[in-house]
């Protein structure tokens, strides 16, 4: 019996410990309480979303708008036209958190920009998220919206605005691929970001006076489609056009390709829209299917007008329906019922349509200018008419969501509807004044220091003078591939123009004669 009891308590013991250590183990370190990492203000789910949204943003960049590009040009700029889109995202992402995001979200400076200022401290990026300008008074001076402050950390935000920023700098790309010096356009990045998306995203987003007066732009309607447009448009006239060959036989060197392109594009759209309310909530959900509604009808009107007056449906040409419906619903997304989204599809697959295939051939002005996509179709016009419909369009239940100034409307619900509308088409002339003029005195001032436009002998040959590189090595080419100036991926085995079996005729690669 003695040696009974001790053994007893020893079972008793063991068993208590491997309870608590069950317990223990139960629970994973990141949901026990009182962490660090997860303050009282963190919501999981919002952070979750947002981090999905701005995985999705970035998706439609880095590697839809690279693999598009690179394959809705003709094949000699597909490297060219690729590699812009991705320094392009890679500088933005820098030049953002060393200086731009607080110039477009921070403590304001004038009141269409805000004070410029790194965004790398732990105790900057750590902290809950806010928009310090975006606070909103009635006009006796009592608060009538508080200043946004999503419940996740700011890192989280300043990743989200990124990439924003970064589609909209290679959505102006488009309209000088296939002839801009890459120089130039190295230089142009960085500036154009801190000197014009900044002053946009401020003004309507980050607390600037549009933003305050109650102008809709729901998801970059004006801060990334008309601005992009228009500074494209811009840039096409001072870059100068491509060669006269190029401009009169421009095909895609790989369809299939292009549409891989367009859908990570379209998917993309959904954190595009879904994660402009800074939350996972109703008016996130609502434009997410607005916005799919609205770039299917797009798509399909477009491509029924190509069979229409072309008797043929144009796959391109549903690309550009597809951009048009989903940069037209961007301005109202969130604001709007889905029966409006056709309607915005309806009009976004025709509008644009017209401007591109008839207006644009009439217009000595549109002929003139050398915009390589059609970014001034494709995304001004589009954006442009986008935010002007939210202005007739945008229910009063949905504004008053996520709208900082209550009784927000469409012209089309009454009362103060119709100084919306008026609202709508003055940010869209501030949007498109600014960034003609910005645009044009930063091209003007490289130009001082740099050509635009490539030289002669590099546009007739494209990525092989640029780059040093092409993106097919293709039979027949008649170009051969030099070891010494590119290096070998076939080590030891390269064949050389010594050996009896290369083949100098041959395309860039190695052949061996059997």
């Amino acid at each position: 019996m003695p040696l009974f009891l001790p053994f007893t308590n020893f079972h008793l013991l063991c068993h208590q410990s491997r309870t608590n250590l069950g317990t223990k183990m139960a629970t994973p370190g990141a949901y026990e309480e009182h962490l660090p990492a997860v303050p009282d203000w963190l919501n999981k789910g919002d952070n979750a979303w947002q981090m999905t949204a701005s995985a999705l943003v970035g998706l439609q960049s880095m590697p839809g708008l690279v693999i598009l590009y690179a394959s809705v040009v003709k094949k000699k700029w597909a490297v060219n036209s690729a590699f812009m889109a991705l320094y392009a995202f890679a500088a933005v992402l820098i030049c953002w958190v060393l200086l731009c995001y607080r110039m477009a979200f921070g403590d304001q400076l004038f009141p269409f920009w805000g004070k410029g200022a790194p965004a790398l401290g732990q105790k900057y990026l750590a902290r809950q998220a806010v928009l310090p300008e975006t606070i909103h008074y009635y006009s006796d001076g009592r608060v009538e919206s508080p200043a946004t402050k999503p419940f996740y950390p700011m890192a989280t935000m300043v990743y989200f605005q990124f990439t924003f920023a970064a589609i909209t700098m290679i959505l102006l790309a488009g309209s000088v691929l296939g002839r801009m010096n890459i120089r130039a356009w190295m230089a142009f990045v960085p500036l154009w970001l801190v000197f014009s998306y900044t002053v946009g995203a401020f003004s309507l987003w980050g607390g600037g006076f549009l933003y305050h007066w109650g102008v809709i732009d729901y998801s970059g309607g004006y801060v990334i489609h008309l601005s992009s447009g228009i500074a494209g448009f811009t840039a096409a006239y001072w870059v100068g056009p491509r060669l006269k060959s190029d401009r009169e036989r421009f095909p895609p060197n790989n369809v299939l390709l292009m549409l891989a392109g367009a859908g990570l594009l379209w998917m993309g759209w959904s954190g595009f829209n879904g994660g402009a309310p800074y939350a996972a909530n109703v008016p996130a959900s609502v434009a997410v299917l607005n916005t799919n509604i609205s770039a299917a009808t797009s798509l399909l009107v477009w491509t029924t007008l190509d069979v229409v007056f072309f008797g043929k449906p144009s796959v391109i040409g549903a690309v550009q329906g597809m951009m048009t419906g989903l940069a037209c619903i961007t301005p109202g997304a969130g604001v709007v019922q889905s029966w409006a989204a056709i309607v915005m599809g309806i009009l976004s697959g025709s509008i644009p349509w017209f401007t591109m295939m008839i207006l644009h051939k009439k217009s000595i002005l549109l002929q003139k200018v050398d915009d390589t996509l059609g970014v001034f179709h494709t995304h001004a016009v589009a954006g442009l008419l986008g935010g002007l419909l939210t202005g007739l369009l945008a229910e009063p239940t949905l504004c008053n969501m996520v709208l900082p100034v209550s009784g927000s409307r469409g012209a089309f619900y009454g009362k103060n509807g119709g100084k919306q509308f008026l609202k709508q088409l003055v940010a869209a002339l501030f949007v498109i004044g600014w960034n003609l003029v910005s645009t044009t005195i930063i091209l003007l001032f490289i130009r001082i220091f740099m050509p635009l436009r490539m030289p002669e002998n590099e546009l007739m040959i494209g990525d092989d003078a640029v780059h040093g590189e092409e993106a097919y090595a293709l039979w027949g080419d008649g170009e051969k591939y030099d070891p010494n100036r590119h290096g070998s991926i076939f080590g030891a085995a390269e064949l050389t123009p010594n050996d009896h079996n290369y083949n100098h005729t041959t395309a860039r690669g190695v052949t061996i004669n059997l």
